[in-house]
């Protein structure tokens, strides 16, 4: 650690960034044989390689990802140690990164909104998207936690997850969809439908292609594949053929506010509960504490 410097690690990252040493080197304020001696001293002390040289510039080797994985971890760390002690002198309420899918937004977003009324001074970053694009910016320390999946991960070995709550999952339609009125309502008669979806493996896309295997029907083609709740309900509205899988807290919240109906179809297939996931060993900041404490969980 004694031989490892902040500068050094700044300048591995703007590496792989730039694709060269000599952009680099201005990004980290250095003259280009004073990167190339840094990277040199950094590579002597990890004592592997972590660039190789090619026609498109410098690629990092296999150890090269590792640390620059790490080299992220302690940027982040660093940045949020930062971000914590200016929140302190200044008397905020700290800062949070969180993620959340589509499904666990308005979850999210009611946990924010207590937490808000406990730490008025605080600050929030929410981003939504996918479990798979969530569980990568968590592994990078661009998050301090996420509302996701963690089963759809590539590393599981650096999440730790607690059970949120279980999913269920209901399908949405414009109001003047012609199943809208129907008390009960078959799969069968959605088969024509144009469908709103999550794209290929994500966990919902598969429980809704499970659904139309076991009751022998055609997976709809012609699909509109998308992961934005804004999007989803845009195109509903503006579309009454069409039909989108959603979880019960957003088809409700859609339906309170008489943006969309939900229709009366019974789904078979269990989906995959809610997870709050965290990098496993990163400290659990005060903020991060309250916002578990909101959220009833609590760290085994």
């Amino acid at each position: 650690m004694s031989r490892l410097h902040a500068k050094q690690l700044r300048l591995l990252i703007a590496i792989e960034e730039s694709g060269s040493l000599l952009g680099a080197a201005d990004k980290v304020g250095l003259t280009q044989p004073g990167a190339s001696k840094a990277l040199r001293e950094l590579e002597v002390t990890l004592k592997v390689a972590l660039f190789k040289r090619t026609n498109r510039g410098l690629i990092p080797t296999e150890a090269g990802y590792c640390a620059l994985r790490f080299a992220r971890l302690i940027q982040s760390d660093i940045d949020n140690l930062r971000f914590e002690l200016e929140a302190i002198a200044s008397g905020a309420g700290g800062h949070l990164a969180l993620g959340t899918i589509m499904g666990a937004a308005p979850l999210l977003s009611d946990a924010v909104s207590s937490l808000l009324e406990r730490q008025p001074h605080m600050s929030v970053e929410i981003v939504e998207d996918t479990s798979e694009t969530l569980l990568g910016l968590i592994e990078r320390g661009r998050l301090d936690a996420a509302i996701c999946r963690s089963s759809v991960g590539r590393n599981p070995g650096v999440y730790e997850s607690l059970f949120v709550k279980d999913e269920t999952l209901a399908a949405i339609a414009n109001v003047g969809h012609p199943a809208m009125s129907a008390k009960a309502v078959e799969l069968r008669a959605l088969q024509d439908s144009r469908w709103v979806v999550y794209r290929a493996q994500m966990p919902m896309r598969r429980l809704l292609e499970r659904e139309f295997h076991e009751a022998q029907l055609r997976f709809p083609q012609h699909l509109i594949e998308t992961t934005s709740a804004l999007t989803t309900l845009a195109m509903l509205r503006r579309n009454t053929n069409l039909v989108a899988l959603v979880s019960d807290d957003v088809a409700n919240y859609f339906s309170r506010n008489g943006l969309v109906g939900i229709l009366a179809l019974t789904l078979k297939s269990r989906s995959e509960p809610y997870e709050l996931v965290m990098r496993k060993g990163a400290p659990k900041s005060p903020a991060l504490m309250l916002l578990m404490e909101v959220l009833k969980l609590r760290a085994s």
